[in-house]
């Protein structure tokens, strides 16, 4: 994974999650967003699944790149405990 991307700003899911918490403990039937919030809840999720995507390409690469690798087990009968 690169080292150098910049860090998610996850601040608006984050006051989402507050959000839906606070609704849910007043027991209200719904949550509101103005247009602007969910713009900025949706970039973010957007982002962070791009990045989550990448980096899951990036870990399926270089697993596969390794796949020859050759793993030995031996087996005696448990006569070495």
């Amino acid at each position: 994974m690169s080292s150098n991307r910049e860090p998610l700003n996850t601040a608006p899911i984050q006051q989402f999650i507050q959000q839906v918490r606070s609704a849910d403990a007043s027991k209200a039937k719904e949550v509101k967003l103005d247009l602007q919030q969910a713009k900025r809840l949706a970039f973010c999720l957007g982002e962070t699944m791009s990045r989550l995507e990448g980096e899951l390409e990036e870990i399926l690469s270089r697993q596969s790149s390794g796949s020859n690798d050759v793993i030995e087990v031996k087996m005696d009968g448990g006569s070495h405990w």
